[in-house]
């Protein structure tokens, strides 16, 4: 969900004050994130790009905070394979390789993104004459990445975003107008046979915010009949981006709400996955210490809630640092204030969010095993 041409183009140098420089590794440097969550049985990471790798500052502070890592754009159809038949994994390779080398895990996002926004052209045009042959296509993707990286990669998000807020059905793509539902099956099956020790998740951004209820119902209908038909999905990620309303909206009726919504989830069977954590603060006052206080409240109830559910594996942020976050260009403020999404402002100092992260993994029930 990012915008990866304008994340190549932030100046790299800003973060002139070194890791070093922050008190990192004093005595007194309060336990890792990762730690904290590891302490708990859980995960804690942040989405990363290639293009990160060429800021020490950044490298650092990922390497202190995560133990795991998602690729940003790196694992989509549209990078990988921007025009048909012509692959580049260079990309991706570079961040398993930067995960493989500093010990860190890694999860891949995403093998199909079922929304012809974000499908490579020659995948719009396409006009499959049977669903056998948009079978034959995906069956030969599919393998192709999620094989390359098995097993180091452990889990997937085998698809993404497939269900239109505005209907609560099925988005209308290349794959689905031949293959209908059976599009989401196949490629459950196709993932799970190229990745097989690998969690396989259903990803989507329906959240507890005013006017996602038909989201809502169109992501348990679609994992109702998955989970009826006995097709390997393990969980569903819950990408918990709060995007339109603000972190002071979060009231105990939309609460109630959203509580329901993950009560029928876990009744299902399925873990959730935490997958794309930030908190949006476009319609907020400019100070900066009343929207940290704020984002930080909101931070504790909702991670709170979410991790009183033992089905709650992972929590991976979307970038920890505010001058990468793909929210300074979606919803931008009116009076050009740069947002703080992250836990770390954009000269790589920590925030009132990440004391709230901490918190809320202190404050966790350990799971099994944790």
């Amino acid at each position: 969900m990012v915008d990866v041409s304008r994340r190549q183009a932030l100046a790299l140098g800003a973060g002139a004050l070194a890791l070093g420089s922050q008190g990192f590794a004093s005595p007194d440097t309060p336990p890792s994130l990762h730690s904290l969550a590891k302490a708990k049985g859980l995960r804690f990471g942040t989405a990363i790009a290639t293009y990160q790798l060429n800021d020490p500052n950044y490298l650092d502070l990922v390497k202190r905070e995560c133990g795991t890592l998602v690729a940003e754009n790196e694992h989509k159809i549209y990078v990988i394979e921007p025009e048909r038949g012509e692959t580049n994994f260079a990309p991706a390779d570079a961040l398993v390789g930067f995960a493989k080398a500093n010990g860190l895990m890694m999860r891949g996002h995403t093998l199909l993104w079922n929304r012809r926004k974000y499908s490579p052209a020659w995948l719009n045009e396409m006009e499959f004459a049977s669903a056998a042959e948009a079978e034959k296509l995906l069956g030969d993707y599919i393998p192709m990445v999620a094989g390359r990286y098995s097993p180091f990669i452990y889990s997937w998000d085998v698809v993404n975003e497939t269900i239109d807020p505005e209907t609560g059905e099925m988005r209308n793509t290349a794959f689905s107008s031949v293959m209908g539902e059976e599009l989401i099956d196949f490629a459950f099956y196709t993932a799970k046979e190229a990745a097989p020790n690998a969690t396989l998740a259903y990803n989507d951004y329906m959240s507890w915010e005013t006017g996602n209820e038909k989201h809502r119902a169109g992501v348990l209908k679609l994992l109702e009949g998955l989970v009826s038909r006995g097709v390997p999905i393990d969980a569903l990620g819950i990408q918990s981006h709060s995007n339109y309303d603000m972190p002071d909206e979060f009231t105990p009726e939309k609460q109630r709400a959203w509580r329901g919504f993950c009560d029928d989830v876990v009744g299902m069977g399925l873990k959730i996955y935490l997958t794309e954590f930030d908190v949006n603060d476009t319609r907020l006052g400019p100070d900066p210490d009343m929207r940290d206080e704020l984002m930080a409240s909101y931070t504790r109830d909702y991670l709170g809630m979410m991790f009183a559910y033992p089905e709650v594996e992972e929590l991976l942020v979307w970038g920890m640092v505010d001058k990468y976050s793909w929210l300074q260009d979606f919803l931008p403020r009116e009076d050009d204030v740069e947002k703080r999404p992250t836990p770390y402002d954009s000269n790589y100092r920590p925030k009132p969010m990440r004391d709230a992260i901490a918190d809320a993994f202190k404050s966790a029930p350990a799971r099994v095993g944790g």
